[in-house]
């Protein structure tokens, strides 16, 4: 990911205290999207949803991830703690979201829910999830 991103950087030029080598999450969503054939005409999403391997969950509005970051490295080494990657979201609908072990994003299009943010930890499992050693 961090490859696709382009540069990265010290998170702390964008996350006050912050640690690590991070890269910036708009930067790699763009690349991403590039790779996967998607013209500038499609329309972007609505939300990201992330999921955390402690079943901790947010929807993040897509205009709220303008400053995102992805952690991904702490002394030129993968995260040892709190990876594989984490997600920082200054600016947002807290003072600085962040989902630390994400195991899952997602990119959503819904309308009707444009603009809302949740997070938490999850309340509700499906078997299969219930099967899923994370």
């Amino acid at each position: 990911m961090a490859r696709l991103a382009g540069r990265a950087f010290p998170l702390g030029e964008r996350i006050a205290g912050g640690t690590g080598e991070a890269f910036d999450f708009g930067a790699w969503f763009a690349n991403w999207r590039n790779r996967q054939g998607s013209g500038p005409e499609a329309p972007l999403p609505t939300h990201l949803k992330v999921e955390a391997a402690d079943s901790f969950e947010a929807l993040i509005p897509w205009e709220q991830l303008g400053d995102a970051a992805v952690l991904f490295a702490q002394g030129n080494a993968p995260l040892a703690k709190n990876g594989p990657i984490r997600l920082y979201v200054p600016n947002g609908s807290s003072d600085c979201l962040n989902v630390k072990r994400v195991v899952t994003m997602r990119f959503l299009h819904d309308e009707a829910r444009r603009g809302e943010a949740a997070f938490g930890f999850k309340q509700t499992f499906s078997a299969d999830e219930m099967r899923i050693k994370r």
